[in-house]
């Protein structure tokens, strides 16, 4: 595989070239969620989760349930079920070597989106999992943030990309079902991706 060697830029470099943050940019960040941020997580059906180990390694995870399921117990506490899943839990090992997080919440349709930076700690406080139980069943273990920043991040990401264009779903018809992808990156027979295929669908009907 060929190796690239780009050059990288220090940060004076870099505030040379962008410049500094104009002030009502900075002015927005706090670190407590407000009634509207509040009202804007209350109707977030996803968000994405970004953890790092001790090491500093990176993950980013997607999170989905029914909107408002990243609860706000009090403006600067949240909470996030561990629904079910693929059992990696990439997310809350990272959350216990590090313990520092990073949300980046939707609405559909809305063109910006919510960044919420704290601390976080994984509990299986039996009163707090009773609290997210979701069509019946609830969670094993949930996490908990305390916020440090909050802040509205622009929309132009969103506007570029087309989020939320009915035309831009035409894209998902040009790639690669799942199952293809998956059988690829394990290294088994084409074949083998139509039965990842019907099994997912399965396992997409039992959700919680």
């Amino acid at each position: 595989m060929e190796s690239f060697d780009f050059p990288s830029v220090d940060l004076a470099y870099l505030r040379s070239t962008l410049g500094e943050p104009e002030a009502p940019t900075t002015q927005k960040i706090t670190n407590f969620l407000d009634e509207n941020c509040l009202t804007f997580l209350a109707h977030s059906p996803f968000c994405s989760l970004a953890t790092a180990d001790a090491a500093g390694n990176c993950d980013s995870s997607p999170r989905g349930d029914y909107p408002g399921f990243v609860r706000a117990l009090d403006p600067r506490t949240l909470v996030i079920p561990d629904r079910l899943g693929n059992k990696i839990a990439d997310s809350m090992t990272n959350i216990i070597d590090n313990g520092h997080i990073g949300l980046l919440c939707f609405v559909p349709g809305m063109t910006e989106t919510l960044r919420i930076n704290g601390t976080a700690t994984v509990t299986n406080d039996p009163s707090l999992l009773a609290m997210l139980e979701q069509d019946h069943a609830v969670p094993d273990l949930a996490i908990v943030v305390r916020t440090e920043q909050v802040y509205l991040h622009c929309g132009r990401a969103l506007v570029r990309a087309g989020l939320w264009d009915a035309e831009m779903q035409d894209l998902a018809e040009e790639v690669p079902t799942s199952g293809t992808i998956w059988a690829s990156m394990s290294g088994f027979d084409p074949s083998v991706g139509d039965v990842i295929d019907d099994a997912m669908a399965g396992a997409y009907r039992n959700l919680y």
